[in-house]
């Protein structure tokens, strides 16, 4: 059952990132629990240090409207690979995910970044969801598109 267990968080996981790149918010959205609690960091934390975190976000009301502002309608990639799951009963679970992601806006902005998602689950009638997540970050580059050329 473990394995089986693990299995599923990564899928989960699996479609998180396709989901958010696709821009199936309903699909998304599903991912979670209706409770869950999401921290994320604005700038890179390094050495343990603050990562200036924001506030935490209480529910999925409260989270949707931040991601969705972020990303808008801007080209997105976001990939999470090597996980550390870890079973703590039979229908919780820990995980940290190294990650990246990237987006591209509309106007030639782009954003890069790399770190880690810290999440917590919970199996709720047979289907894992994500009950909390925070994002830390190692990489954080913005790029602003090139000035125009005087002519």
């Amino acid at each position: 059952m473990a394995e089986s267990d693990i299995e599923a968080i990564r899928q989960l996981k699996a479609r998180y990132c396709r989901f958010l790149d696709t821009k199936d918010i309903d699909a998304w959205r599903a991912l979670f629990s209706p409770d869950v609690v999401v921290k994320l960091d604005m700038a890179v934390s390094a050495g343990g240090a603050d990562g200036q975190t924001a506030p935490p976000l209480q529910g999925l009301e409260a989270f949707v409207p931040v991601v969705l502002g972020g990303i808008g309608e801007a080209a997105t990639m976001h990939h999470c690979h090597t996980p550390e799951i870890a079973l703590t009963s039979a229908s919780t679970a820990t995980g940290i995910w190294a990650m990246e992601d990237r987006l591209i806006f509309a106007d030639g902005r782009e954003l890069h970044g790399a770190g880690h998602y810290h999440e917590s689950y919970e199996k709720r009638d047979g289907t894992w969801r994500i009950t909390a997540l925070h994002l830390t970050r190692t990489i954080l580059r913005l790029i602003e598109p090139p000035s125009p050329q005087p002519r």
